[in-house]
């Protein structure tokens, strides 16, 4: 199975995909039916309209770079080098989603200490806070980077590929599955259920508060996937847990017949 997809198509790819994930969110939370999603708000004031052209501008060029990098990987001599396999043969089939849940555990640790490192004071003025920038996120900050940050970001993609078997649908897989999950961080509202807050999955994956709480508070909850690192090296904020039940007990308030809210 070789490449059909030219390098030029990979550049619209990553653009049309951009829009369309980031996009429809918001669309639906921002435009459509803000009022509907009121009480999921995580912040109560709005970002303004000029934040949301400055992300997408950003985002714009975080996505060429990304691009870039994944040109450079597969449409050159250096694939040969890569552990990426074109024959789903090569592998077993259970190997795929075995690969994208190792490449997504593996990316959560880069960023975590990726990311701290950005925080550094000699680093974080001249890389990081363009994305900081965001002090009220949306889904168009999912890729809001400096120059220097985005290609720190897309690093993550010759780590993987020199280190993981994978084959392009497993990455394109990878690919699609972590931009909806930033999205989901960045989106300003917190959409999990009921349900989760209660289950061990809680205890491990992280949520849109977890990290819009990054934005607004600037330090902790460096992790993007998971709880482990930030727990573990204890920067997860102290409140997130209190943060969290206070929106999602506001969320799930139901009205009583006279039209007052209750529990």
């Amino acid at each position: 199975m070789e490449l059909s997809l030219q390098p030029l198509g990979l550049f619209l790819a990553f653009i049309i995909r951009y829009f369309v994930i980031a996009g429809i969110p918001f669309l639906i939370f921002y435009i459509l039916f803000p009022q509907y999603f009121d009480r999921n708000k995580i912040q109560s004031r709005l970002a303004k309209s000029k934040d949301f052209l400055r992300e997408i501008w950003h985002s714009l060029q975080t996505n060429v770079i990304l691009a870039s990098f994944i040109i450079l990987i597969l449409f050159t001599p250096i694939k040969e080098y890569t552990n990426v396999y074109f024959e789903l043969s090569d592998f077993p089939i259970w190997w795929i989603p075995i690969s994208i849940i190792l490449a997504i555990i593996l990316h959560d640790t880069y960023f975590y200490w990726m990311h701290r490192a950005l925080h550094h004071p000699a680093i974080f003025k001249k890389a990081h806070l363009v994305h900081h920038q965001s002090t009220n996120p949306s889904p168009w900050t999912s890729f809001s980077f400096h120059f220097l940050e985005g290609f720190t970001e897309s690093m993550i993609f010759p780590l993987i590929v020199f280190t993981l078997p994978m084959h392009p649908i497993a990455l394109i897989t990878f690919g699609l599955t972590i931009f909806a999950i930033n999205v989901y961080g960045h989106l300003g509202y917190e959409i999990a259920p009921k349900w989760f807050r209660h289950t061990f999955l809680f205890e491990i994956f992280n949520t849109s508060v977890h990290h819009n709480m990054h934005h607004s508070k600037f330090k902790g909850n460096y992790g993007l996937y998971f709880r482990f690192w930030d727990r573990i090296m204890g920067t997860e904020h102290p409140d997130y847990v209190k943060e969290y039940d206070m929106l999602q007990e506001k969320r799930f308030r139901v009205r009583d017949k006279s039209g007052s809210l209750a529990k």
